[in-house]
């Protein structure tokens, strides 16, 4: 993919000094035009559905793509236009909404736990086990839908689920899951923007709910929470990638970088075919050819 290897100024390894405020959600750095991002792009898919193909075959590593922003970020579209190349038989895509009875019952990793992906394949979380860093701490009336014992329930609580997280996510990176993570980062005004278009455009209604205004008006204890995440979540085996989500295009194309740079890394080749299984491969090409059409 020829372009200016975009995933990297975004990509976050460690956040003890990171600052949401110093990003600018308007940023198109290193592209000149929305045309040139969007044949990139399409380039940029090419190369991907060649990579996921080897990567289903070597059959070792399996890779994990988290992504988590506000609403109107961009996310369903981001997955959709990305991952528009890759054969949906090595792809599975899991949308993660308000937690069921079931999975109140559980620990918070469990209901994503049983949806990580194969070997060989690409999983993807809209939304993920972070929810519970975020809307459950911006609204705390959730915690207590949880069940947990009065003595666990602390000031501690969003740290030791942050070293919860830290110590799940080395676990997959040791058992072969590369795990990539975007926040979207959409401004305010955009959002509005967004919200805007969807009311006033009838094709566009059914994208809206009463329950996005509510949320929207929780911005700053949000904004809070998502730097608070990514300073305590973002490691060199798992980081995150700060995504500038006012442009779509540029979002996308960011985010297909950044996949496509993970998968070159991990040098994936076909499986090589054992000696005596290519001379049973020969005695079957003889066979067909022998064969009167």
């Amino acid at each position: 993919m020829k372009s200016a290897r975009l995933a990297h100024p975004y990509r976050i390894t460690a956040g003890n000094k990171f600052r949401l405020r110093d990003l600018d959600p308007g940023a198109t750095t290193g592209l000149p035009s929305k045309k040139k991002a969007e044949d990139l792009l399409a380039e940029g898919i090419r190369r991907m559905a060649a990579l996921q193909e080897r990567l289903y075959a070597q059959h070792q590593w399996s890779l994990l793509l988290v992504f988590q922003a506000m609403d109107a970020a961009g996310k369903d579209g981001a997955i959709d236009h990305v991952m528009s190349g890759v054969n949906p038989q090595g792809c599975d895509v899991h949308s993660f909404k308000a937690p069921s009875a079931e999975e109140l019952d559980h620990d918070f990793l469990w209901r994503c736990l049983r949806h990580l992906p194969e070997r060989g394949r690409i999983g993807i979380f809209n939304r993920s086990y972070y929810e519970e860093t975020l809307v459950v701490r911006v609204h705390p009336e959730l915690l207590e839908k949880q069940r947990l014992p009065a003595a666990l329930v602390t000031k501690k609580i969003w740290r030791e689920r942050f070293e919860d997280i830290r110590t799940f996510e080395r676990h997959l990176a040791r058992s072969g899951t590369v795990i990539l993570k975007f926040f979207l980062n959409v401004s305010r005004a955009e959002q509005r923007r967004r919200f805007l278009e969807r009311l006033e455009e009838t094709d566009k209604n059914w994208k809206f709910s009463a329950a996005d205004i509510v949320e929207r008006r929780h911005w700053p204890a949000y904004m809070e929470a998502y730097e608070e995440m990514i300073r305590h979540t973002a490691t060199p085996h798992a980081p995150w990638f700060v995504v500038p989500a006012d442009h779509k295009w540029y979002t996308r194309l960011v985010v297909a970088e950044a996949i496509i740079e993970a998968l070159e890394g991990l040098a994936l080749q076909f499986p090589t075919v054992p000696p005596e299984e290519q001379a049973r491969l020969a005695t079957a090409r003889h066979e067909l050819r022998q064969e009167k059409r």
